[in-house]
């Protein structure tokens, strides 16, 4: 709580800051699929990878969702603890979905080596929307770390069954490949002698 009250904008905000932490609020996601496009155009061998991850991020989503709901958390404009500055439903926010999508998509990157600049470049996204969005009044610390959290323990999920079906796909006995035909080698019965 005390972590929360440091980082809140409160009642009386900082108008420069409170712009800056709405607007990141609102619009880091799009960033965080804007670095992720950027990845996908300047690495075309990688992006089967990043279609995978996609889908992560959307499965993702709907765990937190559904977490949050099971959990009923509510968020701290709920609780009257602040006042909410982004216009925003009274859904529970524990663990933050943003958070979660995020976070999955920075390290999704970052297990990547020719993806990792991206990756850190969507680690800073992610932080920041998760600071701007304490800082508006819509989650609490622990909705965006527990959002990291499920974010690292989905992309794990994800690579060991990755791992798994490679070596699945790897063990498996490979097709007998039929020698190419050839014309049959005759040996000759007798030898001819040449004509005079």
């Amino acid at each position: 709580m005390a972590l929360f009250l440091a980082m809140t904008a409160g009642s009386s905000p900082t108008p420069w800051l409170l712009s800056i932490a709405s607007a990141l609020a609102r619009f880091g996601p799009w960033l965080s699929a804007a670095v992720m496009l950027g990845a996908g155009l300047r690495h075309r061998d990688e992006r089967g990878y990043l279609l995978a991850l996609l889908c992560m991020a959307a499965i993702g989503s709907l765990v937190a969702h559904t977490l949050a709901s099971a959990l009923g958390y509510p968020r701290p404009f709920m609780l009257g603890l602040t006042p909410s500055h982004l216009a925003h439903g009274g859904s529970d926010g524990l663990p933050s979905t943003h958070a979660t999508v995020m976070g999955l998509v920075a390290f999704g990157l970052l297990v990547r080596r020719p993806l990792r600049r991206y990756g850190l470049a969507a680690m800073v996204l992610a932080l920041a929307t998760g600071w701007a969005r304490i800082h508006v009044g819509v989650h609490f610390p622990l909705d965006v770390v527990a959002g990291m959290g499920l974010a690292a323990a989905l992309l794990t999920s994800f690579l060991a069954l990755q791992w798994q079906l490679r070596i699945r796909l790897g063990a498996r006995p490979a097709q007998p490949v039929a020698p190419p035909l050839t014309p049959p080698v005759i040996a000759p019965s007798h030898r001819e002698k040449p004509l005079p």
